[in-house]
């Protein structure tokens, strides 16, 4: 269903449009009403509405502005005019406006409920057209082998989740599953390095780095793929190549990897003549480790001063490391900074424990898992420090997070004790923010009280004041006041007004200009629709209670 708001100043003629059209039947459906253009901006805004259905000749807000607002605001939101025959003119001059249909007064039920079906017809050729999956898939298509390079690259750089990998290897063709993973990463020697003597014309001469890296790519991507390993791409002017292990038999598929490794330096040798060396990182046994393979590639590749250039390094043969190495990951540190700045009790509980786990799960050096521990210490002391949390005064004065968590007697008794401390920073981040929200809705509320008398006061120069967003402010000030800022601003000037209503003798332009209304007519249209009565019956009703009271 298509959202429909309808504007007119008449009563009977918004009770007769709801009333006489099958919305429903015609694929719309009425989101709201208005009595004025300036009351439907309103809602405009907040309804989002596709259609906009709207007469000429109204108060404060006339149907030409609205249309011409609505360009500006909402440009995708179809506009329809009900105009009289002496309007006829300025119906024309809407068209020119981009309003999409209009309508003579009077009209009949089944004159709107064509122009509705044109107007459905129209919405529908534009969604069309958007989403022409046609033309999606082809852009999808030629823009896949980028997309893929950058989703591997990511890889490289950060730990990512298995479902957000195995998602986005789905949507990208990508054959990922394996028993383990390794990278090597191809690196081209600087200008100037290897044989001074080349061709001006050859490859090897040229000035070009991504013409070499291209070449490069193209010899080891054919390797790659003739032996089904895995993957080929560039990354940071380098050459990265991505080995997926079967699900069986990993050994038999490292020969294979170190195999292609020296068929793809010898070819690069042969073919394009540039002088390279692969640094080989470690097999790790889940994907999302890839990363910490790269990290041994590059690392390889600092050795090559060793043995030399134009060479295939191996991380393990001029580094010893155990097989499996103890990492306080992205993962589990981005969960953990996230608990203890937004997270609940549980949550908490929840990261902590999955750190811990890591150390149950494997056997390590006892220097490792204090250099784990490090790790996950400083990682809380950078959130409490970015949170402005003083650790003196909340632990004590010396308090020394480092050397207290190697004081317990085993890892159990270390757990319930870090997961007690971080809970204690949580409760404290929260209070402070808690504060902060107050403080800010507080400005907020004092800002508006002293600012409500201008016409121009906006939410927009509110947060320009507090510097904030205007999004987040929204959410805040409804979340602390109960309701908008909008409203908020309405109902401080509707209580100014019953106020001086009822102990001045003001009148009811003086009060509209003093409670921020540059228009008396629509302080008189919105005192009515917020009170119930207008501001010459609501003084009356006060003079009338006051005197009741006097001879009471």
């Amino acid at each position: 269903m298509y959202k429909v708001l309808l504007v007119d100043d008449e009563a009977d003629v918004r009770e007769g449009l709801l009333d006489e059209i099958d919305w429903g039947a015609a694929g719309f459906t009425v989101a709201g009403t208005a009595e004025n253009g300036k009351e439907a901006m309103e809602l405009a805004d907040r309804l989002q509405p596709d259609v906009v259905i709207t007469d000429i000749s109204m108060p404060f807000t006339d149907g030409l502005k609205l249309a011409e607002w609505l360009r500006g605001a909402h440009p995708l939101v179809k506009i329809v005019l009900l105009t009289g025959y002496d309007e006829f003119d300025y119906a024309q001059r809407a068209i020119r406006l981009g309003v999409d249909e209009y309508l003579l007064k009077p009209f009949s039920a089944d004159n709107l409920t064509r122009m509705l079906a044109k107007i459905r017809s129209k919405i529908e050729a534009e969604v069309a057209e958007r989403e022409d999956v046609r033309q999606l898939k082809e852009h999808y298509r030629t823009s896949l082998p980028l997309l893929r390079a950058t989703f591997l690259a990511s890889l490289l750089t950060r730990k990512l989740s298995r479902p957000a990998i195995e998602e986005k290897a789905k949507n990208y063709g990508l054959r990922l599953a394996g028993s383990g993973y390794a990278v090597a990463v191809i690196s081209l020697h600087q200008q100037g390095e290897g044989d001074e003597t080349a061709s001006e014309h050859s490859l090897r001469s040229s000035g070009d780095l991504d013409l070499k890296l291209y070449a490069v790519l193209n010899v080891a991507a054919e390797i790659w793929e003739q032996q089904n390993l895995g993957s080929a791409f560039i990354h940071q002017d380098n050459i990265v190549l991505m080995t997926v292990f079967a699900e069986s038999g990993a050994s038999g598929w490292t020969r294979r990897a170190q195999d292609a490794l020296d068929t793809v330096l010898r070819s690069i040798d042969h073919y394009l003549k540039l002088p390279v060396t692969i640094g080989a990182g470690s097999v790790v046994p889940e994907l999302s480790d890839v990363k910490y393979s790269f990290e041994d590639a590059m690392l390889a590749l600092d050795y090559r001063l060793v043995p030399g250039t134009e060479r295939l390094i191996y991380i393990h043969d001029v580094e010893r490391r155990p097989a499996e190495k103890l990492r306080f990951d992205e993962l589990k540190e981005q969960a953990l900074i996230r608990c203890l700045k937004v997270g609940t009790a549980e949550e908490l509980r929840e990261a902590v424990d999955a750190i811990f786990d890591e150390l149950a799960g494997t056997v390590c050096a006892y220097g490792d898992i204090q250099v784990y521990l490090l790790e996950v210490v400083t990682a809380v002391l950078k959130t409490a420090k970015d949170a402005d949390v003083d650790l003196d005064e909340l632990f004590g004065a010396g308090f020394q997070l480092y050397a207290e968590i190697f004081k317990f007697a085993g890892l159990p008794e270390a757990q319930r004790w870090f997961n007690e401390l971080c809970l204690r920073i949580l409760q404290h981040i929260a209070s402070r923010r808690q504060h902060t929200y107050k403080d800010i809705v507080e400005k907020a509320i004092a800002y508006t009280k002293e600012h409500y008398n201008d016409p121009d006061i906006s939410i927009q120069r509110l947060c320009s004041h507090l510097h904030i967003s205007t999004g987040y402010f929204s959410g805040l000030f409804k979340k602390e006041v109960k309701m908008t800022f909008v409203h908020f601003v309405m109902h401080i000037r509707m209580e100014t007004a019953k106020e001086l209503l009822r102990t001045t003798e003001l009148k009811a332009f003086e009060i509209a200009e003093r409670v921020g209304f540059a228009d008396p007519n629509y302080f008189s249209f919105c005192f009515k629709k917020q009170v119930g009565v207008s501001p010459k019956d609501y003084r009356g009703r006060a003079i009338a209670a006051a005197e009741g009271e006097r001879g009471g």
